[in-house]
């Protein structure tokens, strides 16, 4: 099997994957009545009703890679039970129109009759799930199991914004195990189907800046809790400092060093996918305040800390900015990172400005439903295109037939 995919990734290498997605988030949060309310994005962007449209605006671009998955929590019904039709419908366009998904299999959200990431139930059905779905779309090669495990362990365990809605370390360390071990048992169920697959893990790369000299141990720590939920899906050893973190917060012995085996099986199959915003550096205080601090470090030196420790052909998987008018500039200043890094020896093999359209309600993370566009797409919602749109199709056109070929004299090899 690691053959078939030592030959599935020098395809890859053979073309770079510029790429954009469709923002398919669908977490629970507490709505304005005190009740739970799912916030679709495909539903609140129009994408239900504008797929086709959508697709083409890809093709316009020049692209032929698309981030893109199905609503999770429509289609998994219930144990051995599923609604294809939307998906049947979607994914036939995209082979037809020849667009490449990246299968997005769940991004921050799961069905109503799962519950929240703290279900322990919810790895088994998940990958039941993924297995199902790799058997009905055999030609789909690339797959994001799990969106940024970080965030959503994060986001639904400790900020007590999402899902579960908690607030503790032991919620973080519950959900991120059971993310963590969903997304091992997915890349299993789809090799068995698929063993072509490449999974290209989408997670936010993060930094945390000591704010003065009494806040450095602190630092530390947070800079090593940002590579928890990567470590555990390659197998990467923590600290000590992290181990006890996660056996003092519920983690077992034997589900880490489930974690780390199958972590280790799996990494030769994977692609690390990161994404990279202004929002992703942060200061903190000695009393554990989190502030932002806007760029600092910038994408080069952090994906290189992410590159140092993993080994692993690297996607730029995410950016935008929620300027309009200096969203362009934010692109070539990303790109030129990437090109950097390719140029230093870090083998990165694509990039994505996330997304295509125009978002809601992300300025306040998703934990609102105020209904406020943020104006962060390669299109409007009106499906117009905007400043960074045409810059990066210039870019595309500009680079196509550079990329390739210089991706060819990059060693890439698998990490065992």
């Amino acid at each position: 099997m690691a053959e078939i995919f030592d030959q599935r990734l020098n395809e890859l290498r053979q073309r770079f994957l510029f790429c954009t997605g469709i923002e398919n988030s669908y977490p629970v949060i507490k709505g304005r009545n005190g009740q739970p309310v799912r916030i679709d994005q495909m539903e609140k962007c129009g994408h239900y009703e504008r797929w086709r449209e959508d697709f083409r605006l890809v093709l316009e671009l020049g692209l032929e890679y698309l981030r893109y998955g199905p609503p999770y929590y429509k289609v998994h019904l219930g144990p051995g039970q599923y609604d294809w039709s939307f998906v049947d419908e979607t994914y036939n366009e995209l082979r037809e129109l020849k667009i490449t998904p990246i299968t997005d299999l769940c991004h921050f959200g799961v069905p109503d009759w799962l519950g929240n990431f703290q279900n322990p139930d919810f790895p088994d059905h998940f990958a039941e799930y993924a297995g199902a779905f790799a058997a009905r779309y055999p030609w789909v090669r690339l797959y994001t199991p799990v969106n940024e495990i970080f965030i959503a362990a994060l986001f639904s365990g400790q900020y007590g914004w999402w899902n579960e809605r908690r607030k503790s370390n032991r919620a973080f360390v519950t959900a991120l195990k059971h993310c963590v071990m969903a997304g091992l048992k997915a890349k299993a169920a789809i090799l068995r189907v698929q063993p072509l697959a490449i999974f290209i893990e989408s997670e936010s790369s993060e930094y945390f800046h000591a704010i003065d000299p009494e806040s450095r141990n602190l630092a530390d720590f947070y800079n090593e809790k940002r590579f928890l939920s990567l470590d555990l899906c390659y197998g990467h050893d923590v600290k000590a400092s992290m181990y006890l973190y996660l056996t003092d917060n519920g983690m077992k012995r034997s589900e880490y060093e489930w974690m780390m085996e199958n972590g280790r099986r799996s990494k030769p199959f994977c692609i690390m996918g990161n994404d990279y915003y202004w929002t992703n550096e942060h200061y903190i205080n000695s009393q554990g305040k989190i502030t932002a601090s806007g760029e600092i470090f910038g994408y080069y030196v952090i994906t290189k800390q992410y590159y140092d420790r993993y080994h692993l052909p690297v996607m730029h998987t995410e950016t935008n900015l929620r300027d309009p008018q200096e969203a362009p500039f934010w692109l070539r200043k990303q790109w030129e990172n990437m090109v950097k890094l390719r140029d230093d020896g870090v083998p990165i093999v694509g990039f994505t400005w996330y997304s295509l359209t125009d978002q809601i309600d992300w300025d306040v993370g998703l934990r609102f439903e105020n209904n406020r566009v943020n104006p962060l797409g390669l299109y409007d919602l009106d499906r117009q295109i905007r400043p960074v749109g045409i810059a990066y199709k210039q870019l595309v056109e500009q680079w196509r037939g550079i990329l390739p070929l210089e991706s060819r004299s990059i060693n890439i090899t698998r990490t065992l």
